[in-house]
């Protein structure tokens, strides 16, 4: 009869499966195919403190959407696929959930008999947002955060032997709240993208003792050849050690021992440090004993290097990757996925992206407002990419409006936030930390960007660097400067150019944001509407020949001290067609041997530059200027502007915070000139310029050498115009600028600076 009843059970299990199918009428990328509802999502979830025994819950289980105050679900709806959010295809439902509604889940389990004796743990990879959980109608725990890992200890909660119940109630008000939510809207449009809710990481169940590992962190310090191992461990620890084996290609090259709960150092002879070029990495294998019993066992590993902001042979600030000048160039990385949303489908699929953003000559990527599961970054580790954290960003109001989703960027002055916002917030900043800490891949945390939900920077940078000193900090990624952090960070689409670095900052000059250019393919859309990029081109050639002219065009910031560049972005999502690869991933749009070779001028040594006309950034430059269409010939050597108006640049609308003396420009086109005296033509020629209209034209000598058909403000736009150096001569020559407004409706401040310089 048992076997008849297994039998059953079996066939009723088969049935369920063969009824699950993704939802339809979504494009896919080619891993959905490889996507089952018996086991997705297969391998161990945790790379850096892994287990062999253990039980991957993933699968089908029951779903029920009801109202948020509803005591439990009655019947339930149907099967979901878990890891994938209920908004997803690859769950098989595909259905939103509103602020007013909670999600249940409901799904059966058996401990295997071999663990007998062991304390069993239940842990979560991640649920968005408010998760409340019970095992047999028991309540095991609640955690709130959509990010972070979790976990609960159920053995108290468990049966004998046979069936166990686990239960799920899942909230998340996505843009109602003021949560981290990153870029999740119950309507998208524009750059914000489909809600996640529920369970989108990896469910599972293992054995452990009544002592165990709870996380891991390796600190190196490579002058020393060391590494210091902190770990920490679940339950009391009294008596117990931890003892570590490091091992490299199989050979034992260090091991050590220290009692629980204290730091453990070990000494690697002649170390191999990690890098993009050689991700080296050591494994490692941990114990923990008592009496000389072995408690708990699991594996892990570590890569020693070192980041820092140094003065380079010019004095000039740059990022250092172990003790050396590295130039950090990647791109804006999004982590969503048209069949998983958030949830690759598979771990192949994971592993693709940092693949192609490696072939394409990439050093790193910034993983933007949100975070990935742990092996993501576990394959950053191993192929080398060098990755920035962002915080998944946690608004200041609920509404999604343009006036309150948040501070306006040129603001003086963070935003209140909040007291339970705050603190709330500040858990899961520290949770990220705690959590992905152990990466080595990690080279910096970004807590802000681009002043959404923006508050309290100074406290929260310092907060930052002090908990975790190995990394460094980009405060606030965008124009939300508040002078803190390690970084000096600006977005300018499609740019490239920098902001100019007070001489008294010691941080580093970055691009945190540029490009963005977009190339809509056919067949490989989310939908076929309100598909975009911050410039849209029309083929792949036309995409790669721009791609070159704006990339090309970091080498003047590069070569004037900007660190990094990151291009937006690594693939299109939902209506942004910007990506270096389409949303599938089906096809990359972009061209590997060409790509590395515009990168490679940023892995030599940057050379000197000389400014030939300074911009009012340091020291305010003059200009002659009119309102009045002049005649023609103004921009040229012979006309006379001794009646024109004069005065300093930069020439704007309105005073502000960085530039407080400049003359009113207040509306209507303006006409500007200045003149500069050379001993000697330059072969190379770069213009500076900050505008924020976006019509008009620069020009040498009477002829136009540059469109400005790019709006910035604070900073400045690079322009190669070297190819019309000969229009220089020794002796005196002109600069002017014809500065149009171009869209009044958007453009109704007005800035106006240029310089010239030349790289040799």
């Amino acid at each position: 009869m048992k076997k008849l009843a297994f039998a059953f059970v079996l066939l009723a299990v088969a049935a369920s499966a063969a009824d699950w199918k993704p939802v339809e009428g979504r494009i896919m990328t080619r891993w959905a195919e490889e996507v089952s509802p018996d086991k997705p999502l297969p391998e161990y979830p945790r790379p850096q403190l892994t287990r062999p025994d253990w039980v991957n819950l993933n699968g089908l289980w029951d779903y029920a959407v009801t109202s948020k105050n509803a005591m439990s679900p009655g019947d339930y709806q149907g099967e979901i696929l878990v890891p994938f959010a209920i908004e997803s295809a690859l769950s098989g439902v595909g259905k939103a959930v509103l602020p007013g509604q909670v999600l249940w889940y409901r799904r059966t389990f058996e401990v295997p008999s071999a663990w007998s004796g062991k304390r069993v743990r239940l842990n979560f990879g991640a649920v968005d947002w408010h998760a409340r959980v019970s095992v047999n109608g028991i309540p095991t725990g609640e955690h709130k955060g959509g990010y972070t890992p979790f976990s609960f200890d159920i053995t108290d909660s468990l049966t004998a032997s046979g069936k166990q119940e686990l239960t799920l109630w899942v909230w998340d008000p996505t843009d109602s709240g003021t949560q981290a939510r990153g870029k999740q809207v119950l309507e998208p449009q524009g750059i914000w993208y489909t809600a996640v809710t529920g369970i989108w990481q990896t469910v599972w169940i293992e054995p452990v003792g009544d002592v165990s590992f709870e996380r891991l962190r390796f600190n190196s310090d490579i002058g020393r050849g060391r590494v210091t191992l902190e770990a920490l461990l679940s339950g009391r620890a009294d008596g117990a050690r931890v003892e570590a084996t490091v091992t490299d290609g199989g050979k034992q090259v260090a091991s050590g021992s220290a009692a629980a709960n204290q730091p453990l150092e070990l000494t690697v002879p002649d170390a191999k440090l990690w890098s993009p070029d050689s991700p080296h990495l050591y494994d490692v294998r941990l114990k923990l004993t008592r009496n000389g019993e072995t408690i708990d066992q699991a594996g892990s590993y570590f890569g020693m290097r070192e980041i820092s902001i140094e003065a380079d042979s010019r004095g000039t600030r740059r990022l250092f990757l172990n003790n050396k000048p590295l130039f950090q160039i990647g791109p804006l990385d999004q982590g969503w996925w048209p069949d998983g949303l958030y949830t690759a489908p598979t771990d192949e699929a994971l592993k693709y992206d940092i693949e192609v953003t490696r072939e394409l000559g990439f050093n790193m990527a910034r993983k933007h407002v949100k975070v990935e599961p742990a092996r993501w970054y576990y394959w950053c580790d191993r192929l080398g990419l060098m990755v920035w954290q962002d915080m998944p960003s946690a608004f200041l109001s609920g509404e999604r409006d343009a006036k309150s989703l948040y501070i306006d960027p040129w603001a003086l002055n963070d935003a209140p936030r909040e007291g339970v916002s705050a603190a709330q917030f500040e858990s899961e900043w520290k949770a990220e930390i705690d959590h992905f800490g152990f990466f080595p891949s990690i080279v910096a945390w970004v807590p802000f960007n681009e002043g959404w939900g923006q508050y309290d920077t100074g406290r929260i940078a310092a907060w930052t660097k002090l908990y975790d000193p190995t990394r460094l900090v980009n405060a606030a990624s965008g124009w939300t400067d508040r002078g803190v952090g390690d970084f000096y960070d600006t977005h300018m689409y499609p740019g490239p150019g920098m902001r100019p670095l007070p001489s008294s900052d010691k941080r580093a000059t970055v691009l945190g944001e540029f490009g963005g250019l977009g190339w809509p393919v056919e067949d490989h859309l989310w939908w076929n509407k309100r598909n975009w990029g911050y410039r849209t081109l029309n083929s792949r050639k036309e995409l790669n020949d721009k791609y070159d002219e704006i990339v090309s065009a970091v080498a003047g910031p590069y070569h004037r001290g900007v660190s990094a560049a990151i291009y937006t972005q690594t693939t299109d999502v939902e209506g942004e067609v910007n990506g270096l690869m389409t949303y599938d991933r089906r096809l990359v749009k972009f061209d590997a041997d060409r790509l590395k070779k515009i990168h490679g001028v940023f892995f030599a040594a940057p050379r000197e530059t000389e400014v030939i006309a300074a911009t009012s950034a340091d020291q305010q430059q003059e200009w002659a200027y009119t309102f009045n269409e002049p005649s023609e010939g103004w921009a040229g050597l012979s006309l006379d502007d001794s009646i024109w108006l004069h005065g300093k640049a930069p020439l704007r609308s309105s005073a502000d915070e960085q530039f407080t003396n400049g003359d009113v420009w207040a509306t209507g086109p303006i006409w500007a000139r200045r003149t500069f005296t050379l001993n000697e033509v330059p072969k190379t020629l770069w213009v500076e310029v900050m505008t924020s209209v976006s019509g008009g034209a620069i020009y040498l000598n009477g002829k136009e050498v540059a469109k400005l058909d790019v709006r910035t403000r604070r900073e400045y736009r690079h322009i190669d115009v070297s190819g019309h150096a000969k229009l220089l001569k020794k002796g005196k020559n002109v600069l002017a600028i014809h500065a149009d407004v171009a869209n009044p409706n958007r453009e109704t401040r007005r800035d106006l600076d240029a310089g010239l310089y030349t790289v040799k």
